[in-house]
């Protein structure tokens, strides 16, 4: 694969049109502003700098690795269990399911070879399906190499919830593109260093959490979680 289509490919998963339903998901920033914790734009920047670095980082881009180098369905689900393992929140673990069981669906359906198996799979075991693990699965399926696939992973964080930020009136379009800028360079940072061989897997963001679990009780809501 060229350069060309290298870049083509990474902008067609990377649309925010493209529908793998993580559309639906604020993590926690309606939550957050519900409660009034968020005060403009700076503390969505945070917010998401955050996520980024306690939460990405440090345990969905470990999980997209080994799901991306796993040998056979068996080891994607041994990865998969994981994710549902370390994933506290059940509001967390939900979303993080629906959005990776849509990504699953959607590239089963446009006869992404490899993929349908994984998406039979995880429809039949309600563990299955977490958003990075079926990044890693279908990123590897379509050709991308790992570098390109966690820096589409990542980048999806900043894309998604500057979109829900912006989406919920609390940062205008201007406001969410000089903010995707400037995260860019957070992302680069955490990309230009080595995962581990044995790196563990962890997660601290315990204000997100909290805020994820006290939207799902609400009756009114736009986003999932």
């Amino acid at each position: 694969m060229d350069d060309a289509a290298k870049l083509l490919l990474a902008l067609q998963f990377g649309d925010s049109a493209f529908p793998s339903g993580g559309f639906a998901f604020s993590w926690g920033l309606e939550g957050l502003a519900a409660d009034g914790l968020i005060d403009g734009e700076d503390d969505v920047a945070e917010i998401i700098a955050q996520q980024l670095t306690s939460r990405w980082a440090c345990m969905d881009r470990i999980l997209l690795g080994r799901a991306y180098a796993a040998v056979d369905l068996d080891a994607v689900v041994r990865v998969d269990l994981l994710a549902e393992a370390a994933t506290l929140s059940a509001p967390m673990r939900a979303g993080s399911r629906r959005a990776g069981r849509a990504l699953l669906g959607v590239c089963a359906r446009l006869g992404v070879e490899g993929v349908a198996a994984y998406r039979d799979a995880a429809a039949g075991d309600g563990r299955l399906g977490h958003l990075a693990v079926a990044q890693g699965v279908v990123f590897r399926a379509v050709g991308m190499t790992l570098a390109m696939a966690e820096a589409l992973s990542g980048w999806a964080v900043v894309s998604g919830l500057t979109s829900a930020a912006v989406r919920l009136g609390l940062i205008g379009h201007v406001q969410a593109l000089k903010m995707a800028g400037a995260l860019r360079a957070v992302l680069s940072g955490l990309l230009a260093a080595a995962v581990p061989e044995a790196a563990e897997l962890s997660s601290f963001t315990p204000i997100v959490d909290i805020a994820v679990t006290r939207n799902a009780q609400r009756d009114m809501r736009m986003f999932a979680t």
